[in-house]
């Protein structure tokens, strides 16, 4: 029994750092969001052009980063703890998807694209939605952490 739980500790332990590390470039992300959102649509193309690459480059490695680490892990941990953790992820999933759909649709937007004063403007406008897409995102997100990785939290330290 206790190497059952130093294993769990063992595998379970590190999500814990997969996810702080995530949830920084998720900071890094809205930094990155409120910085273009606030700037104007009348500055020069190219800055603008080059901080929505940029800030298309940080949404990018956050939603890759979510999909094919945290995720995954999340539900592996569901699994072992078989606690009706996967049938939940499994009904958060399709609102993930959505978002994550309206995130590659605005990425494939700027494409390596030179864009004109009037796609600026679009962009601008798309932003907006964007950021509700992730507001929505954001909230999936934290709700599967609590309750896949979270609720067993007690179960990894405990078996220290």
């Amino acid at each position: 029994m206790l190497e059952n739980c130093r294993n769990a500790r063992e595998r379970w332990g590190g999500v814990s750092e997969l996810i702080d590390r995530w949830l920084k470039e998720r900071q890094e992300l809205l930094v990155q969001y409120c910085d273009l959102s606030s700037k104007s649509d009348e500055q020069a193309s190219e800055t603008l052009q080059k901080q929505f690459e940029r800030f298309c480059e940080v949404l990018m490695d956050y939603i890759s980063a979510g999909h094919f680490e945290v995720y995954e892990q999340l539900i592996r941990e569901a699994d072992e703890f078989n606690d009706g953790g996967r049938e939940l992820a499994e009904k958060l999933y399709p609102g993930l998807q959505k978002t994550t759909e309206q995130v590659l649709n605005f990425n494939d937007r700027l494409d390596g694209k030179a864009l004109s004063g009037g796609q600026l403007d679009d962009l601008f406008a798309q932003l907006s939605e964007l950021g509700q897409a992730l507001e929505t995102r954001f909230e999936i997100e934290d709700f599967m952490i609590e309750h896949l990785h979270n609720a067993h939290a007690d179960k990894v330290l405990s078996s220290a």
